[in-house]
């Protein structure tokens, strides 16, 4: 399995990353896409020597500045820089005015297509805005990151042609219960699965974690998830997201065990 995004550089792994990444493995995580969220965060996750992201979060958005795009672009020649974001719009906390918002992703977005590496996108409560934007720049090389919408945001999301991600929401029998149906409409091919640790600890396993922390080790349970909502096999699911993951983040299977097997950077 691949966990498409992790937020790794989160303090709450300060203590012990290591061996969250040593238990990863050990769960069958071959490697892990670390999020980045701001230029100092995607920084951090570059350090680290797996696959990342470099980007902006919209909740930043109000922090962009006129080096913030050449300095995204500085990091995404790296070749452990796999995708443009997390980047989007949130229209639900509003930490950034929605004009700030939609003019750095916009930037990041013409960033993705200049450069040719995906987008790692971010939207909540932004439908249909969200989607419109990415029409108008005919963004289809993208991962709609932890989708949580219903019928009609998906619909959109995949008539563009975006990969879709699937996090431990599809476990919360509270808020996620639409999404073991909704699973069933996103084709085979584009499918991924994402664990968005530290957050999002998927709600019904058992025992909890301690102070409820998410980490990658506990994809599996999200894939045994997905995998019972869609009828099949938990191993093919597996497989099947694993091979999504390594064509949108162009991560082949030589690099992803080299990154599994690597050590973090001090």
């Amino acid at each position: 399995m691949i966990d498409i995004g992790a937020n790794l550089t989160h303090p709450a792994f300060d203590a012990d990353r290591a061996q969250v990444l040593q238990r990863a493995r050990a769960a069958g995580v071959i490697t892990v896409i670390v999020t980045g969220t701001t230029i100092d965060e995607s920084r951090k996750a570059l350090s680290l020597g797996l696959p990342c992201t470099a980007g902006v979060h919209p909740h930043h958005a109000r922090e962009c500045d006129d080096s913030t795009i050449e300095a995204l672009k500085s990091m995404a020649a790296h070749p452990d820089v796999v995708a443009i974001g997390e980047c989007g719009l949130d229209f639900n906390r509003n930490y950034s005015p929605h004009p700030d918002q939609e003019k750095w992703f916009v930037k990041q977005a013409e960033l993705s297509i200049e450069i040719g590496k995906p987008l790692f996108l971010h939207s909540r409560d932004a439908f249909p805005r969200f989607a419109e934007i990415l029409k108008s720049l005919k963004i289809s090389k993208a991962v709609a990151h932890c989708f949580t919408g219903q019928k009609d945001e998906l619909r959109a999301y995949l008539d563009l042609g975006l990969y879709v991600g699937i996090t431990g929401w599809i476990c919360d029998e509270r808020r996620g219960r639409h999404l073991l149906e909704l699973v069933r409409d996103i084709p085979r091919d584009r499918l991924l699965v994402e664990t968005d640790a530290p957050y999002l600890t998927p709600r019904d396993m058992r025992p909890q974690p301690k102070a409820r922390r998410n980490e990658p080790a506990f994809l599996p349970h999200i894939v045994a998830t997905v995998a019972r909502a869609l009828g099949r096999p938990a191993q093919e699911v597996a497989a099947e997201t694993t091979r999504n993951a390594m064509t949108l983040f162009g991560i082949d299977e030589s690099r992803s065990s080299t990154a599994a097997q690597r050590p973090l950077a001090a």
